[in-house]
């Protein structure tokens, strides 16, 4: 499978332009790095990654377990090479699909990427969410070895728990990436609009998130076997249905492929799946059954399986509402679909009591917590909750939204427990070894890697939360119209179109803005949105074709802790698309009368005047766009500025939790040594 990889990237990189996948998708203009990273954004090179990280993460997994769970393994191994054996067969034999497929007159030139795909967030953004996706097979394939053998103890759990880590983190990074490149790129100014897709990647992230917190409890307690077993199904027959909502059309999506062949493949792989699955988990009900009871609802594994019916609820209204369109199709032969603020309604509340509950599971120990020791470990964070919310109401403006009031204050409560646990376990390490406290809390983090980086993750995500919130809560947004000298105020900033810009790339025209921004009469910075039209990949190169085929957005952005500035622009491009209108006219005339003759009698002669012409082409070109920056004519553009709090805190929270769940998958001090011996 590697060489396969190797193969398709060699060609991309030396412009083979004999394959279709690289003619489709590449170009000779194309810049080297998007050449390299091409291949996956296509059908058939994302499927020959998938398949090939499958085969890596399935050989890591086996080296791994080689000495460990004998009986379980083979059956695991099976599994793994079944689902690879689908996904090649899909390539050799699914239609369409295979990355190899050569073409039998080989272009001079490529058709290029898609410009939206041309930005270093949304190309390296699709590897990451497949990383996670194929690392979900592992412990679905152990835990149906598991379930085949009659073996159901936490054995499979811990052989293959750092892989349900290693999924959950790549699908984190690539869920964010995704939201930067669509806050960045697409213009439309957030970076969530509960696309299909986009929703296709968070189910499984909830499901196996739930999953990561629920094995804990069977683990300690020998519980929950039956729903941690479904729950790991979910997450990979959820996986599968990200792959499949890309590829087979059923819903529209930015980030769907185009017409595919391959959807029904996947349906009959998910189908089998959940059918198979569940067969196992019904028959093996006997001994699947939990020989515990939870003790007490004061306990941490009662708060960790409310936080996973929290999250499998979160889950399910996304499903719901991603589908509401095919159920809604099925039943009154009207497609309707669910908009963001749908979302918003029913989400919200959700996860405002996750971020409760992920402060109250650490202060809870297992089995019950007495009432003298619920006082000791909540009268910090709820007293230091209540001074924030008491701050929030009386001194900001924080108190005009209730979600907002909400989130932050249990945000405070979460973030108070974490540090209190923390504290505590740092303090009782000094005592007994002495040492400074920095040392004592880096010793105590290591010796349980998975407890403490699992609060890093923890601490991340609510700080994540915090800048959701106030960047949902707070936002200013308008859209103004003006023109070259005028000046709109918008929450206090005063911004001033300084001047237009236009200019011919070889890849695009790029019309763009400069604008001045000044605050309480100081300049506070300059921003320049551009919006760049690409020519109609595929079709005849004409100047007015720039305005048919990509536009893409380059936002001008100036960040901060406290806030950003955010500036994206649409021109008014009629009086250029006037004027390329009417060139076109002449060179169609031109190729008619002088052009074509010429090459009917000579073949030979059409790439030297192909080249001509493109050369004429971009010389009127050159010529039509200083119309645009005319002083005379002061053509108005449409800018959409947001003023938008805390957006900075979202990625801050993204790489705080990214670095928690790195910290807990670490090996341990005493595995590498066990490993040495």
């Amino acid at each position: 499978m590697l060489i396969c990889v190797f193969a398709a990237e060699y060609a991309f990189l030396t412009d083979d332009f004999s394959l279709s996948v690289v003619a489709n998708h590449s170009s000779i203009e194309t810049p080297v790095f998007y050449k390299f990273t091409a291949m996956w954004s296509s059908q058939e090179g994302s499927l020959l990654l998938w398949a090939s990280l499958l085969s890596v993460v399935a050989s890591v997994s086996l080296f791994f377990t080689r000495h460990k769970l004998r009986d379980v393994v083979p059956y695991a191994t099976a599994i793994m090479l079944g689902i690879a054996t689908f996904f090649t067969g899909l390539m050799l034999f699914g239609g369409g699909v295979n990355p190899f497929t050569t073409l039998s007159v080989v272009p001079v030139d490529g058709t290029g990427l898609n410009p939206l795909l041309q930005h270093p967030s949304m190309i390296i953004h699709p590897p990451m969410l497949y990383t996670g996706y194929v690392s979900l097979t592992v412990p679905f394939a152990f835990a149906m070895g598991a379930l085949i053998t009659r073996r159901i103890d936490a054995a499979w759990i811990k052989s293959t728990r750092g892989f349900a880590l290693i999924a959950w983190t790549f699908l984190s990074i690539g869920i964010i990436l995704g939201a930067r490149w669509s806050y960045t790129e697409l213009g439309w100014g957030g970076y969530w609009a509960w696309d299909p897709v986009e929703n296709a990647s968070v189910m499984p992230w909830l499901i196996t998130t739930a999953y990561i917190h629920s094995i804990m409890v069977q683990e300690k307690r020998g519980m929950l076997k039956v729903w941690n077993v479904s729950l790991i199904v979910a997450s990979f027959s959820l996986a599968l249905l990200g792959t499949f909502l890309v590829r087979s059309g059923v819903l529209q999506s930015i980030h769907a492929f185009g017409d595919s062949t391959v959807g029904p493949y996947f349906l009959a792989l998910i189908g089998v799946v959940l059918i198979g699955s569940t067969f196992l988990i019904v028959t093996r009900l006997d001994i699947l059954r939990s020989e515990k009871r939870i003790d007490s609802l004061a306990s941490r594994e009662a708060i960790f399986l409310v936080n996973n019916l929290l999250l499998v609820t979160l889950c399910a209204i996304v499903a719901w509402g991603t589908f509401f369109p095919l159920i809604s199709e099925l039943l009154t032969g009207t497609k309707s679909t669910l908009a963001a603020p749908w979302f918003d309604r029913y989400t919200t509340p959700v996860a405002i009591l996750l971020v409760l509950f992920t402060g109250i599971g650490p202060l809870l120990a297992w089995r019950r917590l007495s009432w003298a020791g619920a006082k000791r470990v909540f009268t910090a964070p709820l007293i230091v909750a209540a001074i924030v919310l008491l701050i929030l109401i009386f001194f900001t403006d924080a108190a005009d939204s209730l979600t907002a009031l909400a989130v932050f204050s249990l945000a405070s409560f979460t973030v108070t427990a974490l540090f209190q646990d923390t504290w505590r376990g740092a303090a009782a390490r000094r005592s007994s070894a002495g040492g400074s406290i920095p040392g004592s809390v880096w010793a105590v983090a290591v010796r349980n890697r998975r407890r403490y980086g699992g609060y890093i993750a923890h601490l991340g995500l609510v700080v994540l939360l915090v800048g959701v919130a106030a960047s949902s809560s707070f936002e200013t947004k308008v859209d103004r119209k003006l023109v070259p000298g005028q000046t709109t105020t918008i929450d206090g900033y005063d911004v001033t179109y300084v001047q237009p810009t236009v200019e011919r790339t070889e890849e695009a025209l790029v019309f763009g803005a400069e604008l001045q921004v000044d605050r309480n009469g100081k300049r506070f910075t300059q921003v320049e949105p551009t919006r760049r039209y690409h020519q109609n990949t595929g079709a005849t190169r004409t100047i007015s074709g720039y305005f048919q085929g990509e536009a893409t957005s380059e936002v001008g952005l100036k960040a901060g802790l406290f806030s950003d500035f955010w500036v994206a622009l649409e021109p008014d491009t009629k009086i250029i698309q006037e004027r390329a209108k009417s060139a076109d006219e002449r060179f169609r005339a031109y190729m008619v009368e002088r052009v074509l003759p010429v090459i009917q009698k000579d073949p030979s002669q059409e790439a030297v005047l192909t080249k001509q012409l493109v050369e004429i082409q971009n010389k009127v070109t050159d010529k039509i766009l200083p119309e645009y920056t005319n002083p005379d004519r002061s053509i108005p553009v449409t800018f959409r500025i947001i003023v938008s709090p805390m957006v900075t805190w979202i990625w801050i929270g993204a790489i705080i939790a990214v670095l928690g769940a790195l910290f807990a998958v670490w090996p341990s001090g005493t595995f590498r040594r066990k490993r040495r011996v």
